[in-house]
């Protein structure tokens, strides 16, 4: 037994006596699908990739305005019907699914049957066809989630004097009626804080945003009236990622300003850093490996949270707040975000904003670029699936207090346990990569531990098995091992769920 192990424990559990601190919406863990997937098109180009874009690539699928081209990589419409793709969302479900992105602010939706030309109408970078629409609202249907998005804004939507007007979203609400879906919830555009470099007019502003808002609004207000408005939909402040500032960034207190309280929810996105991918932003946009487990690294997801909030408690007082996109890094994610040393982070941050009283999250991405929960190729879940499925089996609504921590490289986080009356769910992450750590606990439970043999590993272990998928792509039963009352020890690097299905907690009846 090593020293680490004999000492005090770095945190007493009392299941039974655990306080409510808030709530989550059930649909808490949920995932994004870039409009660029449906439509075709070129996203962040995997590291691994030797791939090159088909000379016969439509000119359609152009990229926006920004990095370099040769970071994307040419992708053709996803085929939403793939019956391993639909098998492994509906494991997530319930869910938000939202299809939006930078591609979605000149996506031109084709109201009609034929297929999409070569070239989009001036004024549009691409074009979303009913047949590739229908693919997400049949996909949503079959993966129990409800659809969130955004609207076209470029040039294409606008009139003589550049205001926006609501044709194509009026088309594109239309046509999701028709085939009996519905979006439950949207922002105006897609992070307006970069709206030049997301094909907004040269020179858009908060006023811009503000005048365009007022149209969308009145119109969401008849043709939608059920449809929660998100936004602004924020990205890059509070974080590192303002290090160096971009030319042309909107503030998000400037726009909330220029709108006044017209949001139902207030929506951000969040990413603690940029990937190498996009390191001409600075040295101090990007992150380390080394960096991955540090208190800082983990912190910065509530650090963002909390430049929000305060945001929303100045202009949009009392609003929900909702993370309409997140991910390890933007631009795709880092080369260690399909491994285990990412799920660290990813729990960490559903356990930070859950407590922080954040609804709703969205993973980007369901299974696009370096930072998906699936491999983009062949659909094999990455650590962080594994991960969001314990998530969604054991950390219900409710989310409780489990008591401070004496070590910071060891975070704990408690929920009720769903299905269980009285019943509690705690995960405890060690971050440390060479001490153990341990909790106390007063009550027999069930353990489920995930490590890796290499934190750059691309699959994961629980309890010492590695997860993966059976005949079929039977998803493993997430058992877990049996546990006495007393001391636990978390080894290095580890991520531990603990149920306590007879803990007796009042506020998880």
């Amino acid at each position: 037994m090593s020293a680490q192990e004999s000492a005090a424990p770095q945190i007493k559990l009392a299941p039974a006596a655990m306080a409510r601190i808030g709530s989550v919406d059930p649909r808490f863990q949920s995932y994004n699908i870039e409009m660029v997937e449906v439509t075709g098109g070129r996203f962040w180009k995997p590291y691994a990739s030797k791939a090159e874009a088909p000379a016969s690539a439509p000119q359609k699928l152009s990229a926006p305005g920004g990095p370099d081209p040769s970071l994307f990589e040419y992708r053709p419409p996803l085929d939403m019907s793939n019956a391993r793709l639909r098998k492994l969302a509906a494991a997530l479900g319930p869910a938000y699914l939202r299809v939006s992105g930078t591609w979605a602010n000149s996506a031109y939706f084709q109201d009609s049957n034929a297929p999409a030309p070569n070239t989009p109408p001036k004024g549009f970078g691409s074009v979303l066809t009913r047949a590739e629409w229908k693919g997400v609202v049949d996909f949503a249907k079959a993966a129990n989630a409800k659809i969130v998005t955004s609207f076209s804004i470029s040039e294409g939507t606008r009139d003589g004097s550049g205001v926006w007007t609501p044709e194509q979203a009026q088309a594109f609400l239309r046509y999701t009626r028709s085939i009996g879906g519905s979006i439950a919830a949207a922002e105006f555009m897609n992070e307006p804080t970069f709206a030049a470099m997301g094909g907004a007019p040269k020179g858009y502003d908060a006023k811009a945003y503000a005048r365009d808002f007022a149209v969308f609004h009145k119109f969401a207000a008849h043709a939608a009236p059920h449809m929660i408005i998100l936004g602004p939909g924020g990205v890059g402040e509070g974080t590192a990622l303002t290090a160096t500032p971009m030319p042309g960034m909107i503030k998000t207190a400037d726009i909330l300003a220029a709108t006044g309280p017209v949001f139902d929810v207030i929506s951000y996105h969040s990413y603690g850093a940029v990937s190498s991918r996009c390191a001409r932003m600075g040295v101090a946009a990007t992150t380390s490996e080394d960096a991955a487990l540090t208190a800082e690294w983990l912190a910065r997801s509530g650090e963002m949270e909390q430049y929000y909030a305060k945001l929303r408690d100045e202009y949009e007082p009392g609003k929900p707040m909702w993370n309409t996109e997140t991910g390890q890094a933007a631009c795709g994610g880092d080369r260690w975000a399909a491994t285990f040393l990412d799920t660290f982070r990813y729990l960490n941050q559903l356990g930070t904003l859950a407590r922080l009283g954040v609804q709703v999250q969205m993973h980007n991405t369901l299974n696009a670029s370096d930072y998906s929960l699936l491999d983009e190729t062949t659909y094999e879940p990455r650590p962080n699936y594994w991960a969001a499925l314990l998530w969604h089996q054991l950390m219900g609504t409710t989310v409780l207090d489990p008591g401070p921590s004496s070590s910071p490289d060891l975070h704990v986080y408690a929920h009720c346990l769903p299905g269980k009356s009285g019943g509690i769910a705690v995960l405890a992450i060690n971050a440390d990569r060479s001490g153990a750590h341990t909790v106390e606990a007063p009550l027999a439970g069930t353990r489920y531990t995930l490590t890796a043999k290499n934190l750059l590993d691309k699959t994961v272990d629980l309890n010492g098995t590695e997860l993966k998928l059976g005949a079929d792509d039977a998803l493993p039963a997430m058992r877990g091992a049996k546990i006495s009352a007393g001391t636990i020890t978390l080894e290095p690097a580890s991520i531990t769920f603990l149920a306590f299905p007879e803990a007796g907690n009042a506020s998880c009846r």
